[in-house]
């Protein structure tokens, strides 16, 4: 597939890009690690202190990552609309408002009232973060996102432990969820110090003008299409290890390698804007494949396999999501970059939405099924690598 895409300006000095990358950067740092730390022992709450059926919780966490999701698509147009700084702001006191409500809540209805203001917090925040990064020039914009996805490869390896140490005091779940509401709060406040931009001439686009803008354009649709499965290749790991039957220790130790290796290969994906290249990532796409290849035949007890399966997919996500924000910043300017990365997420969300559930039907119907299912994510990956193009 071509990617129709203008040739990037030649660098210029950006003296306010290193205070941007850096605030966004401390931004990511802060909401994932409030974020990681409380989703990581969200289903034992809900199960062990209040007794929620598995399909309760089940739809609990369903409607905020479906919501999200869905919401993607309208959100990145009003990030242009609104501006990224101000839709910074929003979503974290969304998110700190609704890790609030979630600590406080004991009846379902509370419970998804929470977890629809944690899905439109949410919806809002990636938008607005990568946007910013994507409006502060060449300069900075590839080493910027680099350091942007290394701090939430941290915060996924240190949230698990820091949300356990907090939930072992008292008021157990509440200490940690109002810690989390904190760390957003936090960060809403940093976006509020961002410098703001200056006006553009003209009116700014609208809404639905901006997805209509998208969805007009239809190479980058089509590359959009494409790439859907990422976010299922990326998140699909983290709840097919534990389904195969591996203990607590050998999933812990497959994340955390898996971590490690996505954030060491950002710096070799930002230097020189190597991710711009359709080689990076189908190299990724490939790996991702490989990974759940590999997973496919297990039953939960071979661990040098699954360390295999961890390198994989840890190489596949350092490749693959900066490769993505790279080509959409070369393909759109940055007055539309919240409706390009909005129509791309929304696109990936709602193909991992529908996946997850898929999936976890046929991992239901025993070891055959289970593995049918890591196969065909693993299809995915290859149709994903041959389908996708450069410019």
């Amino acid at each position: 597939m071509t990617v129709a895409a203008p040739v990037s300006p030649p660098a210029v000095a950006d003296p306010s890009g290193r205070r941007v990358v850096v605030t966004v950067v401390a931004i990511q740092v802060a909401c994932c690690l409030g974020f990681f730390s409380v989703m990581a022992h969200l289903v034992a709450h809900l199960r062990h202190d209040l007794g929620l059926m598995a399909g309760t919780a089940g739809l609990i966490l369903g409607a905020r990552t479906g919501l999200q999701f869905a919401l993607l698509l309208p959100v990145g147009a009003l990030t242009d609309r609104i501006g990224a700084r101000r839709t910074g702001a929003i979503a974290c006191v969304l998110r700190a408002a609704g890790f609030a409500l979630l600590g406080a809540a004991e009846g379902v209805g509370a419970l998804l009232f929470a977890a629809v203001v944690l899905a439109v917090g949410g919806a809002l925040y990636n938008p607005a973060a990568q946007s910013l990064l994507a409006g502060v020039g060449p300069a900075h914009q590839a080493k910027g996102f680099a350091a942007y996805v290394t701090a939430q490869h941290v915060a996924t390896v240190a949230g698990p432990p820091v949300g356990l140490a907090l939930i072992s005091l008292e008021p157990g779940f509440a200490l940690l969820t109002g810690a989390a509401a904190a760390m957003w709060a936090i960060s809403g406040v940093l976006f509020l110090l961002l410098p703001r931009t200056g006006r553009r001439a003209g009116p700014r686009p609208g809404v639905l003008s901006g997805v209509r803008a998208v969805l007009a354009d239809r190479p980058f649709l089509l590359f959009a299409l494409m790439t859907a499965p990422t976010t299922l290749l990326a998140n699909h790991i983290m709840t097919a290890v534990p389904l195969l039957g591996f203990a607590p220790a050998a999933a812990t130790l497959c994340f955390s390698v898996l971590a490690a290796i996505a954030a060491a290969a950002q710096p070799f994906v930002a230097a020189g804007r190597r991710g711009e290249r359709p080689w990076v990532l189908r190299a990724g796409l490939l790996c991702a494949a490989g990974a759940f290849f590999a997973l496919a035949p297990l039953d939960g007890t071979e661990l040098g396999p699954l360390m295999v399966a961890a390198v994989l997919n840890g190489v596949a996500n350092g490749l693959i999501q900066p490769s993505i924000f790279q080509r959409t910043t070369r393909h759109a300017s940055p007055e539309r970059f919240g409706s390009y990365y909005g129509v791309l997420a929304f696109c990936a969300g709602m193909f991992s939405f529908a996946g997850e559930m898929l999936v976890g039907r046929l991992f239901d119907l025993g070891s055959a099924g289970a593995t049918a299912a890591l196969v065909g994510v693993g299809a995915f990956a290859l149709v994903s690598a041959f389908g996708t193009r450069g410019p």
